[in-house]
This record gives structure tokens, C-alpha cells and sequence, in this order.
């Protein structure tokens, strides 16, 4: 274990925790919630910087870091999504879930192939995370029944810009496995 790898765990254990603060009965769980979420974006950002400022990249990081990226955000989203109870929420959190679990199945299918490289992480991809994880932070912090206002409004405006960068991203990566798709 290192410092990177205890991080992205931490990230993992701050899941149940999330999930029970966001449905206490309480005025201040979904401030709570939201503050959670975004410690655990902090660490997913900090245990990459970690694992290469420090050198201590490892096979089981390199497993874990995006399998708890992915649990976090669909569970958050989950949850938002049973809260708001809307299409117009519904509609870009399926777009989000669903390109996690096509581009899984894509890495997966890649590296069996031996082509991991040309599904690597982008940059683009990082910024989507990035815009992600800030509008569901904002999404935890308005209390359910809070709807309105500018925090509300913005966090539905950052959603829909991660469902954007989330599709261009999915294409980028699919794009560079259409020729192993293919079979050329």
C-alpha cells in the first residue's frame, strides 16, 4: 500500500458514507453530501499527481483509480437522479453512466487485444471529470425540494456540459478503436 493507493480506497469508503448522509433527515445532510463528494473528487485528482510525483504507480492503483471514479459518480448520480425525479435530470445522467460503462467494456476489449494504448485516458477526458464532479457536487448541495435559484440552475447547467464532453469524449475513444472494431 501507498499513499496514492490509500487515497483512491478512501474514495471507495467515502461511497456508503455519502449515501447515508444524503438520506438523513437532516437540513444540513445535503451540504454534508456535497462536501463528501468533493473530497473525494479532491482525491481522485490528488492520487494521480501522488502516483507520479512520487513514482509510485502500481498495477492495483492503475485497477482501483478508475473503478472508484466510476462507483462515485454513478451512485452520486443515482442518487440525484431518485431525488429529482425528473427527465431533464434523468436524460443526462444515462448519457454519463451509460459512456462509463461502454468505455469499460471498451478498455477491457482493448487490452485484450493489445491495443490498451489507443483507449489511454485523455485530457479531455480528465476535464470531463473535472466538470463532473463539480456539477454533481453543486447537485448534493441543493437540498431536495431547494429547486430554483442560481446554485440550482448552475449545477444543471455544468451537468449538461458533462453529458456534452462525456459524448465527445466516448466518440474520441471510440474513433481510435474503430479500426480494432473493425477487425482492419
Amino acid at each position: 500500500m501507498n499513499i496514492p493507493n490509500t487515497l483512491t480506497l478512501l474514495r471507495i469508503i467515502l461511497i456508503p458514507v455519502l449515501v447515508l448522509v444524503f438520506y438523513l433527515p437532516y437540513s444540513w445532510s445535503h451540504v454534508a453530501a456535497a462536501s463528501i463528494f468533493a473530497v473525494a473528487g479532491i482525491t481522485d485528482w490528488l492520487d494521480g499527481y501522488l502516483a507520479r510525483k512520487l513514482n509510485q504507480s502500481t498495477p492495483f492503483g492503475a485497477f482501483l483509480d478508475p473503478v472508484a471514479d466510476k462507483m462515485m459518480v454513478s451512485i452520486a448520480l443515482v442518487l440525484l437522479v431518485e431525488s429529482h425525479a425528473s427527465p431533464w435530470f434523468t436524460f443526462p445522467a444515462m448519457i454519463i453512466v451509460g459512456r462509463e460503462i461502454i468505455i469499460s467494456a471498451l478498455r477491457e476489449w482493448m487490452a485484450e487485444l493489445g491495443e490498451k494504448a489507443s483507449v489511454a485516458v485523455s485530457y479531455l477526458a480528465k476535464i470531463k471529470t473535472t466538470v463532473q464532479i463539480v456539477a454533481i457536487t453543486v447537485m448534493l448541495a441543493v437540498g431536495v425540494g431547494d429547486y430554483g435559484g442560481t446554485l440550482y440552475f448552475s449545477g444543471y447547467a455544468l451537468l449538461y456540459i458533462a453529458a456534452f464532453l462525456t459524448l465527445w469524449s466516448m466518440l474520441i475513444y471510440l474513433k481510435a478503436a474503430m479500426p480494432a472494431l473493425l477487425g482492419r
